[in-house]
């Protein structure tokens, strides 16, 4: 599990900074200026835009784990047009809830969280709101998002950079992946770990267009099974090219 230490994430139990727990970081730390250029001349620089409202894109987040975008938005539409506020989500009967959301798959899980962080936001706010997140430090932000049922560091990321441009780096399954092969992060590092390391590499200013660029990346190139690495401008600092 990780700690908070100094407005840091610790991936360990001490309190050394990340670049002494992470090997080669100066060298993971150096790859960054030349990735983000070749892939901002791809794709350009996404700037940041309003998203959804914050306790929308808390929800759909939950909807989008283990599944497809398109699965999660089918969900996400269903549930919106059964529930058109989420007091109504939070009162309804719970098999209501876990059918309407059905397509996002996971639906025994997802539909009981989703009402128990509603909840809990109600118990805490008075209302169903998160727009106090953005009044808070940004540990406080993101512990108090993880602290609600079926959100982990990713979620809480999300909410965080999307809907409040706060400056939360989320690791989701395609920057993970590429953040492995180009050789931000170690092989072996989980995604849970990998938000640490990705944090203390990245500027700031450049969470939200770096992780758009890395998705698109993984998208349209850097694929699971089979990435098209003769077209991938990125040979010269990937790791995984030049060891396969």
């Amino acid at each position: 599990m990780l700690k908070i230490h100094g407005g840091l994430y610790n991936l360990d139990m001490s309190t050394k900074p990340i670049h002494e727990q992470v090997d080669n970081f100066d060298a993971r730390r150096q790859k960054y200026p030349p990735v983000a250029a070749n892939l901002r001349e791809l794709y350009g620089y996404p700037t940041w835009r309003p998203h959804l409202e914050p306790v929308d894109e808390l929800v759909n987040c939950i909807l989008s784990q283990s599944t497809t975008d398109t699965n999660r938005d089918r969900a996400y539409e269903a549930l919106r047009e059964r529930y058109p506020t989420w007091e109504m989500v939070r009162d309804a009967p719970t098999d209501d809830v876990i059918e309407t959301i059905r397509s996002a798959g996971l639906a025994n899980q997802k539909g009981p969280r989703i009402q128990e962080a509603l909840r809990r936001i109600d118990a805490a706010r008075g209302e169903i709101t998160l727009d106090f997140l953005d009044e808070l430090p940004l540990d406080e932000a993101r512990a108090w998002l993880t602290a609600l049922p079926g959100v982990g560091l990713k979620t809480a990321a999300i909410v965080l950079c999307f809907a409040f441009n706060r400056p939360a780096f989320p690791v989701d399954t395609h920057v993970h992946r590429l953040s492995k092969r180009i050789g931000f992060i170690p092989e072996t590092m989980n995604a849970e770990k990998a938000h640490a390391v990705m944090e203390a590499i990245v500027p700031p200013d450049d969470y939200y267009a770096f992780h758009l660029n890395l998705i698109r990346h993984g998208r349209e190139i850097c694929h699971a099974r089979q990435p098209l690495c003769q077209r991938c401008p990125l040979q010269n600092h990937c790791d995984y090219y030049q060891q396969v």
